[in-house]
């Protein structure tokens, strides 16, 4: 059902014409993010304050209408995809750093921050914020916060939850709410904070975050590790991380990852079933060094065929852009491709790896891994041709043995990408109904006429 005219005017006055669209050109370009759903809204606005965000959700709430929030659209769990139409909230324009206090070791920043610009901004203080995204030049905080996004230091350095300390959100009646605080730790009350963190603009809009950043280390130490079997590959991971060494990343390629580059880029890489890409750091070079050695010694003893250590800053360098450039150079194989963000436990690498292979084999798909193994973080990607209806079969047939596969090994749907509308028909499969249903709650509680970003999650409320 089309939008009431009179709710657009009301939306206008909320934002003013230049803030808000109902052009063909702008709804089709909020239909769709960087997954492979689309639908198109019935308008857009742009906020710039929370008090506007304030208003437009009373509005929305009042009459029932959906409410999607969106930065960059780079998700690819269909998180800004506007699934049952109704208002897109561009939050892209709040994009102020209003404050970063290296004594209290914090940030203060908008929902719209651009993550590298962020980054820059610390870089003069010696500091960064952890979470590295491969999308980090274009996606923006207020989504990495929505996802819970990783990225490749999540193997030492965690998550986004990890250093989310505090927010401001607005929830669907229009509230604004202060949850968290400024401080390192805190036990006052339920964690609230933590709860919005994933939470993919189902249960509020958030519209401040506060983040705990951290002193960069000054040094640095990779090396490429070279494989002729995938499985020896997922080993190795397991061992090192048992180790006495914390990687500060840890990403595998598989055969099919490394033709990508080997075709797409101007690094020489060898023909292999797997490659390790492996980094270490902290203060002291030569401790730094001291530790990739020791990793380089459990890579051979797993069989590696050849191991290079980097051995100029731009050397690493390369390596880490041209990891970081997968995910695009997908789009120049000529098909259609699933993009995966599979977990599982770094024990269990070397077996989901033999297992995703084989599955493949029987569903006959191409699948390739590549990925964060370094805390169990596998981005397992189907490529086949949305034109052929038994391949769009066999696909969907493929997925589900996948995250079936790989909860049954202790792991979880997701890593890093969230849930959205790629993963919310497999919740049942990780989550017990119990959980479920305290999921389905917390959402009704918060969210009574299901207007924040429904479609997603699985949590439909009945």
């Amino acid at each position: 059902m089309l939008m009431d005219q009179a709710i657009k005017e009301k939306l206008i006055q909320i934002v003013g014409t230049e803030r808000f669209s109902n052009k063909v050109i702008d709804l089709v370009s909020y239909s769709y993010d960087a997954s492979s759903y689309e639908n198109r809204p019935d308008c857009a606005v742009w906020a710039t304050s929370t008090e506007e965000v304030s208003k437009i959700l009373c509005l929305a709430n009042r009459e029932k209408i959906p409410v999607t929030v969106r930065g960059a659209g780079t998700g690819l769990g269909g998180l800004a995809v506007p699934a049952k139409g109704g208002i897109v909230l561009d939050l892209s324009r709040m994009n102020k750093i209003l404050e970063i206090n290296i004594a209290d070791r914090l940030a203060v920043v908008q929902p719209g921050v651009v993550y590298a610009d962020f980054q820059e901004a610390l870089a003069p203080y010696g500091f960064f914020f952890p979470p590295d995204p491969a999308s980090g030049v274009v996606c923006t905080l207020g989504g990495n916060v929505g996802t819970n996004a990783g990225g490749l230091r999540a193997a030492k350095y965690g998550t986004t939850r990890d250093y989310v300390l505090a927010l401001e959100a607005v929830l669907a009646d229009g509230e604004a709410m202060r949850v968290g605080a400024r401080t390192m730790k805190t036990s006052s009350g339920y964690d609230l904070c933590k709860l919005l963190v994933g939470s993919e603009g189902t249960l509020a809009v958030i519209t401040e975050i506060t983040l705990k950043i951290r002193p960069k280390a000054p040094c640095r130490a990779t090396a490429l590790a070279v494989f002729k079997c995938l499985e020896d590959a997922g080993r190795a991971v397991t061992e090192v991380m048992h180790s006495e060494v914390t990687p500060s990343v840890m990403e595998l390629l598989d055969k099919m990852a490394i033709k990508l580059l080997k075709d797409h880029s101007n690094i020489d890489l060898p023909e292999a079933g797997a490659m390790l890409l492996v980094e270490t750091d902290g203060l002291e070079q030569n401790y730094v060094r001291f530790e990739l050695d020791k990793v380089a010694v459990i890579l051979e003893q797993c069989n590696a065929a050849s191991l290079e250590i980097a051995q100029t800053e731009d050397e690493a360098e390369a390596l880490w852009k041209a990891r970081k450039s997968i995910g695009g150079m997908m789009g120049t194989l000529g098909l259609d491709y699933m993009a995966g963000d599979i977990t599982v436990p770094m024990s269990k690498i070397a077996e989901f790896l033999h297992s995703s292979e084989n599955l493949a084999s029987k569903y006959k798909l191409t699948l390739f891994n590549f990925g964060h193994v370094g805390d169990g973080n596998l981005h397992t990607n189907i490529l086949y041709d949305s034109s052929d209806g038994d391949q769009v079969s066999r696909l969907e047939q493929l997925l589900y043995d996948l995250h079936k596969l790989a909860c049954d090994l202790g792991g979880t749907l997701s890593g890093e990408h969230g849930i959205g509308m790629t993963k919310a028909k497999y919740m049942p499969l990780e989550h017990d109904p119990v959980a479920l249903k305290v999921m389905r709650t917390l959402k009704r509680a918060l969210d009574p006429n299901n207007i924040l970003n429904p479609g997603k999650m699985g949590l439909e409320l009945g």
